[in-house]
């Protein structure tokens, strides 16, 4: 199916050269396994799951299946009032393979309504508690929480805030903890830099600890172009909150769902949250749906203390959807069957290689990675932020790669069913790229 320009000028495309778009499009009609298809027939490699979330890889028959038999047999249920029996097995499925197998899970429509479902709770759990003072939400500079009013406040990059402040009160940040003078091109976890947890620390010395309420950080940042936590890092942020009785929110739309090589990130870095979102990987991207878990004792507070007959006066119209769930349902069971929680291990160190090879070439400022993640830094075009990287991108595209450019990084994030030559076929085309662009 061909478009013309004027009938695709109604779409208000996301994150997206609008303007522009229309003059060259980029369509898929078609994708399986590890590939797209465009309009035209050009297969493309896809190395970002779709957008971080196609883990299990494109077409799974399983998935497909349940969501036409979940149509069929019930289109839509409200979770209000009434509901279905796959929201309870899928919550059921998900606590029972998350950090918090004695948790409770609220369903909603994606990681931007997970992370705003979280920080409400966390407020509301003080008001339960008899601490209504416990207001203020800590996020961390370049962080990522979606595009809601609550993540976008507690995120940290500038350009998402930009055009919509003043955003939600009561909000602070800590610093990215990451000094590329003493982490380039690191491997894995980055050996310096635990000392940016005393940000935290310091914060609290401006901040009463008494009016705090939660700390969220993503494990692993994104969007930010993949940074993993510095060693000891993580424990530290926990060992804070501890001592001051703050929640900590993991924010895990991306690597929740073997990502990094775990069922979650929390479980590969050993360290517990009270509250996880994650969505993405959650129905392989086949069906909108989000999650957040949240520990026994925050789920009871609201259960013991509520003066209310709604316990928690919050919700989606979507909220636990017959098809996510079933989608999620049938996700989770393949993840199950073929051993994908744990499958990045056996393909990070051939992952890793493949990345940092891309060390010796001339553009390439800085290579990051763990699991199934990498970021790759480019030298930016003069005045022109994010130009160099587009660029590449669009290389790679034509030559066959799905490659994701943010700013003046590569970000790669392949489907976890990736075997190794197509690992070996991304670097060497990305490399190519940058060839013709030295």
């Amino acid at each position: 199916m061909t478009m013309k320009a004027d009938e695709m000028s109604t779409y208000w495309m996301p994150f997206t050269a609008n303007r522009s778009f229309g003059k060259a499009p980029r369509l898929f009609t078609a994708a399986d396994g590890m590939f797209y298809s465009t309009d035209s027939g050009h297969r493309v490699l896809d190395s970002i799951a779709g957008l971080w979330c196609v883990n299990a890889g494109h077409g799974r028959r399983p998935i497909i299946d349940a969501i036409k038999e979940s149509a069929e047999r019930l289109d839509f249920a409200s979770s209000f009032q009434v509901s279905h029996p796959a929201a309870f097995e899928l919550s059921q499925m998900i606590v029972a393979r998350s950090p918090m197998p004695d948790g409770n899970v609220f369903l909603s429509n994606s990681g931007s309504e997970a992370v705003d479902t979280a920080l409400k709770i966390a407020r509301g759990y003080f008001a339960m508690k008899g601490e209504a003072g416990r207001k203020r939400l800590i996020g961390r500079a370049r962080g990522y929480h979606g595009m809601g009013w609550g993540g976008l406040s507690v995120g940290g990059i500038g350009r998402h805030r930009r055009d919509f402040e003043p955003l939600i009160g009561q909000v602070d940040h800590i610093r990215h903890p990451y000094d590329p003078a003493v982490s380039r091109f690191s491997r894995g976890q980055p050996e310096k830099g635990v000392d940016y947890a005393d940000d935290l620390t310091d914060l609290l010395t401006l901040h009463d600890p008494a009016t705090v309420a939660a700390v969220i950080v993503e494990p692993v940042a994104g969007s930010a172009g993949v940074f993993p936590p510095p060693v000891g890092y993580l424990e530290k942020l926990r060992a804070v909150c501890d001592q001051h009785g703050i929640l900590l929110i993991f924010d895990e739309v991306i690597t929740g769902f073997g990502r990094i090589g775990a069922r979650f990130a929390a479980n590969r870095f050993g360290v517990q949250p009270d509250i996880i979102t994650c969505a993405k990987g959650l129905s392989n991207g086949a069906v909108p749906i989000g999650a957040t878990i949240v520990s026994k004792a925050i789920h009871d507070a609201y259960m013991e203390n509520s003066r209310e007959e709604i316990e928690l006066a919050h919700g989606y119209t979507y909220s636990g959807h017959p098809l996510a769930c079933a989608a999620a349902i049938a996700t989770i069971r393949l993840f199950d069957e073929e051993g994908l929680w744990t499958r990045v291990t056996a393909l990070e160190g051939a992952f890793e290689s493949a990345m940092h090879g891309l060390k010796e070439q001339k553009l390439v400022t800085d290579v990051r990675n763990i699991g199934l993640l990498a970021g790759i830094d480019l030298a930016p075009v003069a005045g022109q932020r994010g130009a160099r990287a587009k660029r590449i991108a669009d290389l790679c595209f034509d030559r066959g790669v799905l490659v994701r450019s943010s700013g003046d990084t590569l970000v790669i994030s392949p489907p976890l069913i990736i075997e190794v030559g197509q690992i070996d076929l991304i670097a060497t085309t990305i490399a190519g790229a940058l060839d013709d662009c030295t």
